[in-house]
C-alpha cells in the first residue's frame, strides 16, 4: 500500500487545492503517518508534466526523472543533516546536526531569486518544521511573510504546538489523521510484520512508526526498546545507574538515529499505561505487558503517577538541549524509582 492509498482523503484535499494553491501548506499529524512521503508525492505531482488521472506524478516525464534523481531545479528540501547523514562515529569528527540551520534557510535566497524552470512552480519541503530554533524559524518567517511568486512551501510537523504562532498563521493547515486500523494493519502486513495490534498500539496507531519499531529499523529500535521495557518493568528494583549506562550506550551506537527524546517518549507511554492500569483500564501502548504494568501500578499512589507524567513532560523538553546524556538518564531513572518509595508521602 502506498501513502496515497493510506491517506486517500488527504490526497483528495490536496488535489482540490491545485487550482488555487496558497504559498504554504502545513501537513500536521503524529509521527510515523507518512506525512513526508505524502508531501514528496504531492511535490512530484505538481512538478510533473503529465500527471495521472488521480493527480499523481507520471514517473516517466523529464521532470519526474529529475525529481527521482534529486536534482529538479525547482525543488528544495530543508531537513536536519542527521536525517540524511548518519553522522561520524570517529572521535573528533562533528556529528550531523539534529536541527534545520539558519544557513540552510538563508541558502534559499538564491533559489527564490531566479525564475522557475519553464515558468512552472517552485516547491520547498520543510521536514520537520519544529526542528528549528527561534532564530532559524524567524528567518524562515520572513520568507513566508513575503513569498516569492509561483512558490509553495510544504511544511511538515509532528508537533504543531511547538511552532511559532506566526508561522502557523501563514500556512493552510492540512491535518493528517491516524488511518483506520484495517488500513494500518495492511501496511504492516505488506512489510511482513506479524502481531500488528501490538506494534500499532506501541506506535499510537502510526503504521510507518510501527513497522520501524517492529523491524528494529532506525538504529536498533528493537534492542533499546527491549532494554527500556526491561528496566521499567523492574519497578522499585531498577538500578538507575546501570539503566542509564545501558541506554546511553544504545544512543551512542545508533549514530544519531536513537535520541534521548525517543527514550523519554517511551517512558511517557509507560507512565500513561500505569495511569490507565491504576484506574482499572486496559493499557494503551504496551499490550503484552498488561499484567506487569497493573502490578506496578498497584504499588504507586495515583497522585504520584500524575505528578510523574508532568515531570516527564519537562524531561522531554530538556532532552532537546545539549547536556550530559548519562546524567540526564540517571535523573530520569532515579525519578522513576522514586515512584515506588514506600516512605514517600
Amino acid at each position: 500500500m502506498n501513502v496515497i492509498e493510506l491517506h486517500a482523503k488527504v490526497w483528495l484535499s490536496l488535489q482540490q487545492r491545485r487550482e488555487r494553491l496558497p504559498h504554504a501548506l502545513l501537513l500536521a499529524g503524529q509521527k510515523g503517518l507518512g506525512k513526508f512521503d505524502l508531501a514528496r508525492q504531492f511535490a512530484a505531482a505538481l512538478l510533473c508534466e503529465t500527471p495521472t488521472a488521480d493527480g499523481a506524478a507520471c514517473g516517466k516525464c523529464l521532470a519526474c526523472n529529475w525529481f527521482a534523481q534529486g536534482n529538479h531545479p525547482d525543488f528544495r528540501l530543508l531537513q536536519p543533516e542527521a536525517m540524511v547523514d548518519e553522522g561520524e562515529s570517529e572521535e573528533g569528527k562533528k556529528k550531523a546536526s539534529q536541527q534545520i540551520t539558519i544557513d540552510q534557510v538563508r541558502g534559499l535566497d538564491d533559489f527564490l531569486s531566479v525564475g522557475t524552470h519553464r515558468g512552472g512552480l517552485r516547491i520547498i519541503v520543510v521536514n520537520p518544521t519544529e526542528a528549528m530554533n527561534r532564530s532559524t524559524a524567524n528567518a524562515l518567517l520572513k520568507t513566508l511573510e513575503e513569498p516569492a511568486p509561483s512558490t509553495l512551501f510544504l511544511m511538515i510537523t509532528n508537533e504543531p504546538t511547538r511552532l511559532l504562532a506566526t508561522i502557523r498563521s501563514r500556512c493552510q493547515l492540512v491535518p493528517v489523521p491516524v488511518p483506520a486500523p484495517a488500513l494500518a494493519a495492511r501496511v504492516l502486513a505488506d512489510a511482513g510484520v506479524q502481531d500488528a495490534d501490538r506494534w500499532l498500539a506501541l506506535a499510537g496507531g502510526s503504521p510507518l512508526l510501527a513497522v520501524e519499531v517492529a523491524t528494529g529499523a532506525g538504529g536498533g529500535q528493537g534492542a533499546w526498546l527491549a532494554s527500556m521495557i526491561g528496566k521499567l518493568s523492574d519497578g522499585q528494583k531498577i538500578d538507575p545507574l546501570t539503566a542509564a549506562a545501558e541506554l546511553e550506550k544504545s544512543v551512542k551506537e545508533s549514530k544519531g538515529r536513537v535520541l534521548l527524546k525517543h527514550l523519554v517518549e517511551a517512558q511517557q507511554k509507560w507512565l500513561v499505561d500505569l495511569n490507565l492500569a491504576k484506574n482499572g483500564l486496559p493499557v494503551r501502548y504496551f499490550l503484552p505487558h498488561q499484567a506487569t504494568i497493573a502490578a506496578l501500578a498497584d504499588a504507586i499512589p495515583l497522585a504520584r503517577l500524575i505528578q510523574s507524567y508532568r515531570t516527564s513532560l519537562r524531561q522531554r523538553q530538556a532532552a532537546e538541549q545539549p547536556l550530559n546524556p548519562r546524567l540526564f538518564l540517571e535523573g530520569v531513572f532515579l525519578d522513576y524509582r522514586a515512584l515506588f518509595a514506600k516512605d514517600r508521602q
